[in-house]
């Protein structure tokens, strides 16, 4: 799908026009942005805002995995594992150039540890049905070792292999936008909302703030959907300072290290951890990710940063696993993200996130404000769908039928090939391909800011550090160069009476 040119000041215009929509969405992460192409798919007038860039929150930070759950299924949630693995079968067909096939293997080392994973991931499989991706199967010693070239080979006994998808978290994310903006919604970033007012106990006005210009815009909508994630509580207290906290805040952190460690396509699962989850190992763009932790944290960040515990945590698991010896002066970057959990009750400072059930929760207040709480990136098209069938429900949204499951996202494979090429630029430290994706970046895709490109369009960011912080100057002075030309161009046309 070629790619359209996104105006940002177009949209701007949009949100400035006194109007009546009938959809707001608040927040441009994978929940948000869902509700968004989802509503404007159905024909709803739509606006979404975003304080600050489009899954720059928890959606960009996540263990790149679109699946069923394996966790999920050992503690007993069938409905949740098979709602995720239709799901996934939907994102391998709507977005196959960012969800792809991945071979996972379970290398085994204790007596019957085998056979006892053969079953379970048989479920796994059998649960998926005919959206199966592939066969789980037995893995003799020999070809454990081929699969995973790397691994731990004192003690090893066999291991068994099963499928799942991979995705790029953020890449996704504005891919989600740009078919939302296709389908006639406004979604824009850094346009934060500082204010809600309430008006015979509904919410009446939003009063929003564009962090660029400084300029402020008051929105009226029909339903507005609170997809904020960690900062869902906050939102709700602007609309009523006196509301009880509906989420709890748990933090994932992952290790990025050489592929060497673990070379190949094949990623390796570790069925459990000391506190009883499981640990990836994954390919992902040229390196090694390990992760994820499970650590209960107090309040919202824009930036979490995994723990000194939580990296060492991360190492001390993966050595009991790979050949090699690995420590923190192999790490290449560190990343985390906060999970919001639907949680009312529970305190933060709870150690048992690990337990609080991923699936999500939608919460109706103020008569049109839609609270959507919890999930995961996998079902984050289901999440739309109930949220949307819940304002319908109660009256504030015409019933019209979802169209998302056979709807292809918008993917430019030009651009896409470009995201490679730069990432191999910005570690070859080769500026030309880097400052073509800038442009990309800034057309098609709404970057706005150095770390918006760094962090989301490449993801440099959760590959090396060090490569990240040297390519930013250049980025920088690209997106200055594209602001200056555009201006310019915006001098001419006026002159020119255009």
């Amino acid at each position: 799908m070629t790619a359209a040119i996104i105006d940002r000041e177009q949209l701007l215009a949009e949100l400035r026009a006194p109007q009546l929509w009938d959809v707001l969405v608040i927040g441009g992460g994978a929940t948000g942005l869902g509700i968004a192409l989802d509503a404007a798919s159905r024909g709803f007038r739509t606006a979404l805002l975003e304080a600050r860039d489009f899954a720059s929150g928890t959606s960009s930070r996540s263990t790149k995995l679109i699946h069923g759950g394996v966790r999920y299924l050992a503690q007993g949630n069938l409905a949740l594992v098979r709602e995720a693995l239709s799901e996934r079968a939907l994102l391998l067909t709507n977005a196959p150039r960012l969800v792809r096939p991945l071979k996972f293997v379970v290398p085994c080392y204790r007596p019957l540890e085998r056979e006892f994973m053969r079953i379970g991931l048989g479920i796994y499989d059998a649960l998926a049905g005919k959206r199966g991706i592939g066969d789980t199967h037995w893995l003799s010693r020999a070809e454990t070792i081929a699969a995973l070239p790397g691994v731990k080979t004192d003690g090893l006994r066999g291991g068994v292999a099963y499928w799942d998808a991979q995705f790029d978290d953020a890449r996704l994310a504005i891919a989600l936008m740009r078919t939302a903006v296709r389908k006639g919604a406004v979604a824009i970033n850094y346009v934060a909302v500082q204010q809600i007012k309430t008006e015979g106990g509904r919410i009446g006005s939003i009063f929003a703030m564009d962090g660029r210009t400084g300029e402020r815009f008051v929105v009226r909508a029909r339903a507005v959907f609170n997809a904020t994630g960690v900062w869902t509580d906050d939102l709700r207290k602007m609309a009523d300072g006196t509301v009880g906290a509906l989420t709890t805040t748990s933090r994932g952190s992952h290790v990025v290290v050489s592929a060497s460690f673990l070379p190949g396509t094949t990623g390796m699962m570790i069925p459990r951890t000391a506190d009883g989850r499981v640990l990836f190992a994954i390919p992902w763009r040229g390196h090694l990710m390990l992760g994820t932790t499970d650590v209960a944290t107090a309040g919202a960040s824009w930036e979490p940063v995994a723990s000194d515990a939580e990296v060492e945590f991360i190492l001390d698991h993966a050595r009991t696993y790979l050949q090699a010896s690995i420590s923190s002066r192999d790490v290449l970057a560190t990343f985390a993200g906060l999970r919001p959990l639907f949680a009312p009750g529970i305190s933060e400072s709870t150690n048992a996130t690990k337990a609080i059930s991923r699936e999500h929760a939608i919460v109706v207040e103020h008569q049109n404000m839609i609270t959507v709480i919890g999930g995961k990136w996998t079902t984050y098209r289901k999440m739309a769908l109930d949220a949307l069938e819940r304002a319908a429900a109660v009256g504030l949204l015409d019933r019209r039928p979802c169209t998302t499951a056979e709807l292809n996202l918008d993917i430019d494979d030009a651009i896409e090939d470009a995201v490679g090429m730069a990432e191999a630029s910005a570690l070859e430290t080769d500026g030309k391909a880097i400052a073509k994706f800038v442009a990309f970046s800034a057309l098609y895709e709404q970057a706005l800011y150095a770390d918006d490109v760094i962090a989301r369009r490449l993801r440099l960011t959760s590959l090396n550090t060090e490569s990240a912080a040297q390519v930013k100057p250049l980025i920088e002075a690209e997106l200055s160069d594209l602001a200056q030309a555009k201006k310019k161009a915006a001098e001419i046309s006026g002159l020119n009476g255009e």
